[in-house]
Parts: structure tokens; sequence; C-alpha cells
């Protein structure tokens, strides 16, 4: 395992679910020393449902969770490092079916991982590529989103949507007023699939916060993008702080 490399795993079928949304709504969730990356003066999120595949922690494989579902709920960011604009993602909610999982992205990178019961389905033909997950909290309904897609992928084009959408190496979370934990990840440049149909049913006010429901509730995407992924290193956390 490289130094200083926390987890590798193999990220698959990510499916992104892309929105404009006001930028009021996501100032209070920035991180301090970070500003909001905006897509043609428009201030983004997306939800995105992937698999973590072959996942090693510090180099090892732990039984149970190898292999398991991530849906989260994302919005774009930036921090100037003092010589360059770093682009990153923030978060406002990740999803996944493992408890210890959760407890230690919360711990060691201050995430905002909750746990539900999830499933996954993968469907492949010479015609159709066809994606889709759920999940479903104790005492909430069940959610869940789907993509269908021509199954021959193609090279993201430099300065196009899927680019921004895809195109950041860096995470930022708020640890507190004054601090923000930074971690960052490599990865080749992702192929994504012609996206033919799609859908998403979730309770946004249940899931995300009653806010995001205006933008989100039954409103179409601007976008919806399906990547097939490939191997991920993330690396261990660092403090910012003035």
């Amino acid at each position: 395992m490289a130094p200083g490399i926390f987890l590798s795993a193999q990220w698959e079928y990510l499916a992104m679910f892309n929105y404009e949304v006001d930028e009021a709504l996501l100032l209070p969730h920035l991180p301090p020393f970070t500003q909001l990356d905006l897509y043609n003066g428009k201030a983004v999120v997306s939800v995105v449902g992937f698999l973590f595949n072959d996942t090693k922690v510090l180099g090892v494989k732990w039984p149970g969770f190898v292999n398991f579902e991530e849906v989260n709920l994302r919005y774009y960011i930036k921090y100037f490092d003092g010589n360059n604009w770093k682009r990153g993602v923030g978060f406002i909610s990740e999803i996944v079916p493992k408890s210890l999982i959760a407890c230690m992205a919360n711990l060691l990178y201050n995430e905002h991982y909750s746990t539900a019961e999830m499933e996954h389905l993968i469907e492949l033909n010479e015609d159709e590529l066809h994606v889709s997950y759920s999940w479903q909290k104790k005492s909430q309904r069940k959610n869940s989103m789907w993509v269908k897609a021509i199954p021959v992928p193609s090279n993201i084009i430099p300065g196009s949507e899927e680019e921004f959408i895809f195109e950041h190496y860096s995470g930022y979370n708020k640890l507190n007023d004054s601090r923000t934990i930074e971690y960052s990840l490599s990865h080749p440049v992702w192929q994504v699939y012609p996206v033919t149909g799609f859908g998403l049913d979730c309770d946004i006010a249940e899931a995300y916060g009653e806010e995001f429901s205006p933008f989100l509730h039954k409103v179409k995407p601007v976008s919806v993008f399906l990547a097939r992924g490939s191997q991920v290193s993330v690396k261990m956390p660092r403090r910012l702080s003035k």
C-alpha cells in the first residue's frame, strides 16, 4: 500500500443526478476556507449512487466490508491553497449499509454518514445497461434511483459538464468554525455511458431536509450521467486552519 493511503476500492457504476439549487441553500454547509464551485454561474448538487468493490482499509480487506453500496448528496466547492485552486466536493448526506463504515468515516473525516438497508441491481447485455440503487432507513419509506444507458463508454470531453461533475479530487468537511478537514483522492479519468433513461423516487424532505424539496422533489435534473468507474485511492485526512 502506498504511504498515506487510508482506503482503496473499485468504485463502479456511478450514477449522477444533477440539480441546480440556490447558492444560499449551500452556504451554511460550506467548510471554512472553501467557496462554492459554480458551473456556468449556477450552484449544483448531485444525488449519487455507486458501488464500493474490493475495498481495503490500510491495505487490509475486512470481511463483510469489502463490497457495498453508497448513495450520497454532494455539492461542489473549491479551496485556494496559496498557489492553486483545488476543486473538491462537500456532502449533505452519505448513506451506506454498514454502521461500522459510517462510524469510521464520521470519526476520521467528520463526514455525514448514516446507515440504511440498501440494494443494487446491474443488468448488462449487448444493447442496454441498467443500473439501480435503493435504500430504506427504519420507519422511512423506500427510496430508489435508476439509469439506463447504451453499454458503450466514451471519454469525457474537456470543458464539458461531465468533466465538471466528475473531475474533483479533494473532499472537504467542516470540523468547527475555524478548521476544515481535507482529504485527496486519485483515480484515472472516467469514461461515461450515453444515458437513455432515468428515474429518482425519493422523499427529499425526509432524506435531505425540507429546504431541498423545492429543488429536487419532482423536479427534472438538469443532467444525468453514468460512469463506469475505476480503482480509487483515498488519502489520510489533514486539517486546514489559519
